[in-house]
């Protein structure tokens, strides 16, 4: 499972013009699920994500977490971060887990960070989204359940 993490001042997802999920302060999750994850993958990112400490704290140092600075928390799933472009100028999208898979984990995903008593707004699986990121610093992290980067 790979995730970008963007901390962001605000954020929100539009889907036909309607916005399905919407935060303050926290971060912005782009979610890719790979065709070998399981509940484990899940559960570790959903666990690394809201304890990372890259929020400032009063010696503008990255100490703090989600929770520390009472932040929200966006997931727009992303099966693209499964992309491999290596080979050609067309990505190949193989390793990434099919959609029944995909939205199980993800639900799963979005269930043990709201079980830390974060916020989480969603958009909506499998459609077309709109997101608007008001990235802070910037500060983007990827992780890896896997642990490739």
């Amino acid at each position: 499972m790979r995730a970008v993490v963007q901390r962001v001042t605000e954020g929100d997802v539009t889907v036909e013009e309607q916005i399905t999920g919407s935060i303050g302060c926290g971060y912005v999750v782009l979610l890719g699920v790979e065709d070998t994850d399981t509940e484990k993958d899940a559960e570790y990112l959903a666990d690394k994500i809201v304890g990372l400490r890259i929020f400032e704290d009063e010696d503008e140092k990255m100490n703090l977490s989600l929770k520390d600075v009472g932040g929200q928390m966006l997931v727009i799933s992303q099966f693209t971060l499964l992309a491999d472009a290596r080979k050609g100028r067309r990505p190949n999208f193989v390793k990434a887990a099919r959609p029944e898979q995909a939205k199980r984990l993800y639900d799963h995903f979005v269930k043990k960070v709201k079980e830390q008593d974060i916020y989480v707004g969603e958009g909506i699986f499998q459609t077309h989204m709109l997101v608007r990121i008001h990235n802070d610093g910037p500060v983007t992290i990827l992780l890896d359940s896997n642990k490739l980067f």
